[in-house]
């Protein structure tokens, strides 16, 4: 199969192109740099060096002998989107006569994935919005032009749901009004501007897929954790990017990157903000289950990408736990929430569907934990206390 990657120098980008690549697919990744360029601006530090996707694919070549094809360009320009299906791209490892090079899956990474970025003023909050909404709406049109049966996996994200009072459903909701019944989005009602445009998203694909009859799954995907996949086999050279700041790390690469070099772990509040959560790996699994059984022509199909839920305070004592079985003294600080969002409140959703389809989940244990301590801890005189947290506010 050819696989084509938006975002594909991205923390989850690379690991899927690596991923794929190992199982024998044709595999071209697109990336203009965004978020390293985005990065350099705000002077945040990532954990160690990232190589540039040409030596990645280089690199890659040299390990395993598979080719990962690799365009430089800005997908919110919509020539260089339709480039990628209009025969300007030459993808040129064909073995077969008969292949034309348009992919069969499309795996669209590439926005801004950050909500406190998209916060920051008004600038980045236009960036958030263009890139956003851009590329995604330049995809649509470009498989409405070329290539209407080719699978587009999106990722999504959990924080569209905010946390309603009721159970989240994956996706879909039946609603009965005045004795008449229709299934319909789940409603929506995100906590950031970047979590908004990801709604925008789903309301671009959901008009797509019923105007032009396209096939998309959206993975509803919680924070992720982890760096090592099976596909870097401790290569630190091929391991994913990586940020500790407030900006664009997760919080549990956060936790433990504050916990090695001494910083109080950063609790918002009381900590009791709760949301599901899923190892790296466990996203590779999902993307792949959803490669490999397609949704129809003219479905959106949605699942709840995460594995388990914890609060905020949950994962910082476990921080704590695990840091102090590795002898480091671990302290918390809890902060004024500089985020708009409630702190307690019923969060109960369902996520059954990847599992339905063979996914099979890695759990945040204490030895899981402890395992990203150790590769942390190698990279410990990289880590930056002056950019671990800057205070954004909404």
């Amino acid at each position: 199969m050819h696989i084509l990657i938006l975002g594909g120098d991205g923390y989850l980008g690379w690991p899927s192109a690596m991923y794929f690549s190992n199982q024998g697919h044709q595999v071209t990744v697109v990336d203009n740099y965004l978020r390293r360029s985005n990065c350099n601006t705000l002077d945040v530090g990532m954990l160690y060096p990232v190589p540039t996707l040409q030596t990645r694919a280089r690199l890659w070549h040299e390990k395993t002998g598979h080719e990962i094809k690799v365009v430089i360009g800005d997908l919110a320009d919509p020539e260089v989107m339709r480039g990628l299906f209009d025969g300007r791209v030459k993808y040129d490892w064909a073995v077969d006569p008969a292949f034309t090079g348009i992919p069969e899956t499309v795996v669209h990474y590439a926005e801004q994935p950050s909500a406190p970025y998209s916060l920051i003023d008004y600038k980045t909050a236009n960036l958030t919005v263009s890139n956003n909404l851009l590329v995604t709406n330049n995809l649509m049109f470009a498989l409405r032009d070329f290539s209407r049966d080719t699978h587009v996996v999106h990722i999504g994200t959990m924080g569209e749901y905010g946390t309603p009072n009721i159970d989240i459903e994956e996706g879909w909701l039946e609603i009965e009004h005045k004795g008449r019944k229709g299934t319909f989005l789940f409603p929506r009602q995100a906590s950031s501007l970047y979590h908004t445009t990801k709604i925008m998203d789903t309301d671009l694909m959901w008009f797509a897929v019923r105007m032009w009859g396209l096939r998309i799954t959206d993975l509803m995907q919680g924070p992720v954790y982890g760096i090592e996949t099976d596909e870097t086999a401790g290569d630190d050279r091929l391991y994913p990017i990586f940020n500790y700041d407030e900006i664009f790390g997760t919080i549990v690469n956060r936790f433990i990157t504050q916990a090695v070099v001494g910083y109080p772990l950063t609790v918002y509040g009381k900590g009791g903000q709760t949301r599901g959560y899923l190892n790296i790996r466990d996203t590779l699994q999902c993307v792949g289950k959803s490669v490999e059984m397609p949704a129809k022509a003219g479905e959106l199909r949605i699942f709840n990408q995460i594995m388990e839920t914890f609060s905020v305070l949950e994962l910082a004592e476990m921080t704590q736990r695990v840091g102090a079985g590795l002898g480091y003294d671990v302290t918390v600080e809890n902060l004024p929430n500089p985020r708009k969002e409630a702190e307690d409140h019923y969060y109960n959703p369902t996520y059954q569907g990847l599992r339905d389809i063979g996914v099979e989940p890695h759990f945040l244990t204490d030895e899981v934990m402890a395992g990203m301590f150790r590769v942390v801890e190698r990279y410990r005189d990289n880590i930056r206390k002056d950019v671990i947290f800057k205070g954004v506010k909404w």
